[in-house]
């Protein structure tokens, strides 16, 4: 399926951000990379209802818009894993805030809570996601 663009005839900032991370399931890629590399079958795993046909795509498109690392191991079986660029590690704090806005918006949820690295600290799933 071809990746669909909002018009942005004027040059718009956030018109041209909602373009590269204004779907559902990118900002949670970012937000479960946000504390380390992983492989595609633990993205897989924590994000049950992604299909491995769209997650795909997905990590293909934050490639190609310089904010996913993909590193190769030429290892049998072949290994994969992705990481944050410094250019998507830049969105982390929006990420947070959007996560702090909604607890601070819907009270009467009951949030998980975010766990998005700050820069100097140590990451909250580091043990989670190596195996």
């Amino acid at each position: 399926m071809a990746r669909k663009y909002i018009d942005n005839p004027n040059a718009c900032s956030l018109v041209h951000t909602m373009n590269i991370i204004g779907n559902k399931w990118k900002p949670i890629i970012l937000y479960l990379l946000s504390n380390g590399s992983m492989r595609f079958g633990m993205l897989n795993a924590l994000i049950p209802t992604i299909s491995k046909k769209v997650l795909t795509n997905q990590l293909k498109e934050l490639e190609n818009d310089g904010l996913l690392l993909r590193q190769s191991f030429a290892e049998i079986p072949p290994r994969v894993e992705y990481s944050l660029t410094e250019k998507a590690v830049g969105l982390l704090p929006v990420l947070k805030l959007l996560s702090d806005w909604a607890n601070e918006a819907y009270p009467e949820m009951d949030f998980e809570q975010c766990r998005i690295i700050e820069n100097g600290k140590k990451p909250a799933y580091n043990n989670v996601y190596k195996k």
